[in-house]
């Protein structure tokens, strides 16, 4: 039995990274692939059945997994991303909120034909999107910066705030059930107790927590194991107070220290934003194995037209009354009207309510689940594929990563930006010196003032359209900060460096462990084409050229014509795919490829050894 446990816990982790690393590839939200593999694990195979798999353990395990999502998510909210905005995502978490649930609600009713009560619990399960979902979709469709703040905020915020709504919902029906009535003091101070207990657990321990890492009182690495264990104390505390305020409290709790001045969250936050990937697939892989297709059958076409009544009316009407008068464009709002999936905290809450309604007797209770998966994957699907074309087609899509943040705004960063301009590709140089980026301004150079990994440059350094870094200053310590600090921002395989040293005398420091740095990423041109080479190479005079390799003047016939007086920067083909040229790389550029080189126009004066 624990061998099976075992195989079946390893295929989940598997087959989620699989279904990752695919979507990457095919550019493509994952979860689309996630809610298939479990259908074909569960339902379809009966591979993976989760409650034998884990008992009752089930649902504690999926709460306590949602609460670490939430609480990551929320750590990425700063009140000054929505200074501008706060209007329009207050209305959508609040009168949105309201008009979502009463447009679900009386959709539910006509459509599907649930009763009132069970209508009006599944209205308030469905107003939820959720960072489950909305995170990953704006990866992959990387929309404008307002259109991303509003969804991310809302997503997140409106987690707990859909909770807390159903319970209350919940707690109505079950007085109806149980004494014939409900009554409003009760239910009006169920929703006080929940707020007031979720608030305060949440922002008192996030306080406290922030000032030990504000003051250093804690070792760093304690920092990720404690705040993981912070957060499950909180939810498990305010759930104990006040049932399902938890998820609140851990909401609060990360916009807390989100907020909170010079606390040092950046480790954190990649470690749950690391964990959370892995919870996130696990959670759809389980709960998509727990479907029962006869219950779809059931419900027939119906979920169909709740579907469509949701995507196509609910949704776009609460967006353009939540946004009146806000300066949206058209465009940006009907983005934003377009993407609402549902996620994980409507499946886990909607599965939990359904099996406590069924065990009182409340008729179409067990029809709850498989209508609210209906919703998560024709959200998740329609959404998720034509969401990406859609922002394309609006002009609300960010500009595609091919552009280059340049570390250095020196004589050697300044000629390679102007090489890559000269050619259609974005670049922009940052340096800490005024004077470097006075001159890279008078160039007509983009450019930031100030140190590239510094708070402010987490604050105010633009990174729209930039997807590789060129770390080129001469100081090569500070090139492998910068190119550590933005690993995860661009991927080991962007980022680049300008040797600071010739190659024998980088072999003759390789030697001593104590000293070298391991840049751990590729070497741009050569071991031997130094900073202090190409600078001087400047100085005399040296200039970029750009010369089309063909059938009639192939690379050969180019080495041949420049010799040692070219050395090659980078290349691009007719499809616009740039390479540089590297100490890892050895590539013959075809015909039709562009080859950019500094080159030294008059043999006799070059100074090359």
């Amino acid at each position: 039995m624990h061998e099976q446990a075992i195989i079946a816990l390893s295929t989940i982790g598997v087959v989620a990274i699989l279904c990752q690393w695919f979507a990457w590839w095919v550019k493509l939200p994952a979860i689309v692939f996630l809610l298939f593999a479990g259908i074909i694990l569960g339902p379809l195979t009966g591979t993976l059945n989760p409650e034998t798999l884990f008992g009752d353990l089930l649902f504690p395990m999926v709460s306590l997994a949602v609460a670490v999502i939430l609480f990551e998510g929320s750590l990425t909210l700063k009140f000054e991303e929505i200074r501008d905005l706060h209007k329009v995502v207050r209305n959508m978490l609040t009168m949105g909120v309201v008009l979502t649930w009463a447009a679900i609600s009386v959709g539910t009713h006509l459509i599907v034909g649930f009763s009132w009560d069970l209508s009006i619990l599944f209205g308030a399960l469905m107003v939820v999107t959720g960072p489950t979902v909305i995170v990953p979709i704006l990866r992959t469709v990387k929309p404008n910066r307002t259109i991303s703040n509003i969804l991310r905020w809302e997503g997140i915020v409106i987690d707990p705030l859909g909770a807390i709504l159903a319970v209350l919902v919940f707690e109505v029906i079950l007085s109806i059930q149980l004494q014939g009535h409900a009554s409003f003091e009760h239910t009006l101070m169920i929703f006080g107790k929940t707020l007031l207990i979720g608030t305060f657990v949440g922002a008192i321990p996030a306080y406290l927590f922030g000032l030990i890492l504000r003051n250093h009182h804690m070792p760093e690495y304690l920092h990720n194991v404690a705040t993981l264990t912070l957060v499950f104390a909180v939810f498990a505390l305010s759930n104990y107070l006040s049932e399902e305020s938890g998820l609140l409290a851990v909401t609060v709790m990360g916009i807390w220290l989100a907020n909170m001045k010079n606390v040092p969250v950046d480790e954190i936050l990649n470690f749950k934003e690391s964990l959370s990937i892995l919870l996130i697939s696990g959670l759809f892989i389980l709960l998509s194995a727990r479907l029962d297709f006869s219950q779809f059958t059931a419900l027939g076409w119906s979920a169909i037209g709740l579907f469509l009544f949701i995507q196509l009316f609910a949704r776009p009407f609460k967006v353009i009354l939540s946004t009146i008068g806000s300066g949206l464009t058209w465009q940006e709002k009907f983005l934003i009207s377009w993407i609402g999936p549902r996620g994980i905290v409507a499946a886990a809450v909607t599965a939990l309510f359904a099996l406590r309604l069924q065990e009182h007797g409340v008729e179409d209770a067990e029809l709850l689940v498989p209508l609210a998966f209906s919703i998560i994957i024709g959200t998740v699907v329609l959404q998720g594929t034509t969401s990406k074309f859609l922002a394309r087609l609006l002009g609300v899509a960010e500009p595609d990563d091919n552009g280059f943040l340049i570390i250095g705004a020196n004589p050697v960063s300044r000629m390679l930006a102007h090489a890559l301009n000269d050619n259609d590709f974005n670049s922009l140089v940052t340096d800490d010196s005024w004077t470097n980026i006075k001159l890279a301004r008078m160039e007509g150079l983009k450019s930031y003032y100030g140190n590239a990994i510094s708070e402010h440059a987490s604050r105010h350094l633009d990174l729209v359209g930039l997807g590789h870094l060129l770390a080129m200053s001469p100081q090569k310590e500070n090139n492998a900060l910068v190119g550590q600090h933005y690993r995860s921002e661009f991927g080991s395989n962007r980022i680049y460096f300008l040797s600071s040293e010739p190659d024998s005398e980088k072999q003759e420091e390789d030697q001593n462990s104590r000293t070298s740095i391991n840049y751990g990423h590729q070497v741009l041109f050569s071991h031997d084409t130094t900073f202090s080479k190409l600078a001087s190479l400047i100085s005399q005079g040296a200039q970029t050229r750009h010369t089309t390799i063909s059938d009639s003047f192939t690379y050969q016939d180019y080495k041949e014509q420049y010799g040692k007086r070219a050395i090659p920067l980078f290349s691009f083909n007719e499809k616009r795919q740039l390479q540089f040229f590297t100490s890892e790389i050895d590539f013959i550029p075809s015909p039709g490829t562009t080859i950019t080189a500094l080159v030294q126009e008059q043999a006799d004066d070059l100074k090359l050894e």
